[in-house]
């Protein structure tokens, strides 16, 4: 056996180990989610918590889905996520496009300004934007959340698409136009299928952000309960003098199953997304 396998392998070993406790972490919260949203109160309650349950319970449920709003807040936060998701995309391809592929006066700047934009905290501008979706009439309605996350989403997908873009060699550009290809022919049927695992990871975060959106919208939704979204829906269950855990559990439980699907349904071409930006 080579002697130089044998010293790195306990590296290796330590370094399995330390992955598999760093992903124990991170599961150990949607575990305890999801128990708590099977527990019966009694357990919930219990001064003495246990990591498992033998007498799993559906009350919680029964409790999320029977509240009179919950089916609109669902349809309003897949509205808010996918509009999201397919406006920034298209925009960031385009956006991403341009400052690759054509020079232009302040394009530097430009960039430097999506970099910017990103080291901007949402918090920051929550107010500033509040007076500004007054002054245009969006308040209390899904415009106002829709049109806050796509100009925050579209800093970090311009950025990660420009990588995409500028891989793609000009060469094949030059051969689409020497075959007699136009340029939106060239744009859309061989440039966009190029750069498409980039659009499908920049999209992850997009409907992440804007499906777990909370701070928008509780600060532009006031009035008009018809207009909010799922994360709004968990204020129902919490209340200071009797929160009801179970139902908050099973609520964010329904919460994650949208985002589960998603990524079931991306998830080959955002690996191969992320390794085309890490390759970048």
């Amino acid at each position: 056996m080579n002697p130089a396998r044998l010293v790195r392998r306990p590296w290796r070993l330590l370094a399995e180990a330390s992955a598999l406790l760093i992903a124990v972490v991170v599961a150990f919260p949607l575990y305890w989610m999801v128990l708590g949203a099977f527990k019966p109160a009694g357990e919930i309650e219990s001064s003495e918590p246990r990591p498992w349950t033998l007498d799993p319970s559906l009350d919680s449920f029964r409790r999320v889905f029977e509240q009179n709003e919950f089916g609109r807040y669902f349809v309003n936060s897949l509205v808010v996520a996918c509009t999201v998701v397919i406006a920034s995309a298209l925009i960031a391809f385009l956006a991403a496009t341009a400052v690759t592929r054509f020079r232009f006066r302040f394009r530097t700047t430009l960039l430097i300004m999506f970099l910017v934009a990103q080291m901007v905290p949402v918090e920051a501008l929550t107010i500033p934007l509040f007076f500004l979706m007054r002054d245009f009439g969006q308040l209390n309605t899904l415009g106002s959340l829709i049109l806050p996350h796509i100009a925050f989403s579209l800093p970090f997908a311009i950025w990660m698409l420009r990588g995409f873009v500028k891989a793609v060699p000009e060469a094949i550009e030059e051969a689409a136009y020497i075959d007699g290809a136009s340029r939106s022919r060239f744009l859309w049927q061989i440039l966009f299928p190029l750069v498409f695992p980039g659009l499908v990871a920049t999209s992850v975060f997009s409907f992440i952000s804007a499906w777990n959106d909370f701070l928008f919208a509780k600060s532009f939704i006031i009035s008009d309960t018809s207009q909010s979204t799922l994360p709004m829906a968990l204020l129902v269950f919490y209340k200071p003098d009797e929160p009801d855990w179970g139902g908050v559990m099973a609520a964010s439980t329904v919460m994650t199953i949208p985002v589960l699907i998603f990524f079931v349904l991306v998830q080959r071409r955002l690996v191969s997304g992320l390794g085309g930006a890490v390759k970048d």
